[in-house]
């Protein structure tokens, strides 16, 4: 199936691991449709004893024809 272009949008992906799993975290939730993405921002939050892993992307998401 060809497919007329991409649409762009932003998603943050979240995690109390790691960086990489809130990557995967928020490139998980483009699909199986994610043609590309781009992390923008990185930050991390420590409330009392747990940190939490925040991740902004842009992904690119397959339009079909």
């Amino acid at each position: 199936m060809e497919h007329a272009g991409c649409v762009v949008t932003e998603v943050t992906g979240t995690s109390d691991e790691s960086v990489e799993e809130a990557i995967r975290n928020g490139v998980g939730r483009a699909g199986q449709s994610l043609e590309w993405f781009e992390v923008t921002g990185v930050r991390s939050t420590v409330l009392a004893s747990t940190e939490r892993f925040q991740v902004d992307l842009r992904v690119g998401v397959r339009m079909a024809a």
